[in-house]
């Protein structure tokens, strides 16, 4: 893959994930004028992920590291313009819930309800359900730690 490939890929990337970002701010009744912040924070976590992922880095990890990302942004963005920080960060993070491990997961579990128990299906069901639930909770819980970092100013006694 050269480096023209590659940044195209990742051009297409941000930029087929800021769609579905201003999707659901919308859902969410975002103000219009914060909805060019949530798909560029889209954008950017989806972007960081693929380049974790394309340096061999599991999804787990690099959505932790990139709903992190996405996190610190929101809450640089609230400060500058006065509003909660989950106006940009919540409908940014929704487009890297991992919707095809979940997919397999449950396709997984039907033909194993219809077929019977088989060592194989029984493997990917519980292959990407853990990756499906892992990969959730880092979201989860990358986009919780900013907040927690950041706000979090009670003195240690």
């Amino acid at each position: 893959m050269t480096i023209w490939q590659w940044m195209y890929a990742l051009s297409a990337d941000m930029v087929l994930a800021a769609i579905p970002a201003v999707g659901f701010a919308m859902v969410f009744n975002v103000p219009v004028r914060a909805l060019k912040y949530c798909a560029l924070a889209g954008a950017i976590g989806h972007g960081c992920r693929f380049v974790l992922m394309h340096n061999a880095m599991p999804i787990e990890w690099a959505s932790f590291f990139a709903a992190m990302l996405v996190g610190m942004t929101g809450i640089f963005w609230s400060r500058r313009l006065v509003a909660p920080p989950h106006v940009f960060t919540v409908a940014a993070v929704i487009p890297m819930v991992p919707g095809v491990y979940a997919f397999k997961t449950m396709i997984a579990l039907v033909e194993m309800n219809q077929q019977g128990y088989s060592q194989a299906l029984w493997q990917s069901m519980v292959t990407n359900g853990i990756t499906a639930a892992f990969t959730i909770a880092a979201l989860a819980i990358g986009l919780a730690m900013p907040g927690l970092m950041f706000y979090r100013r009670r003195p240690v006694i």
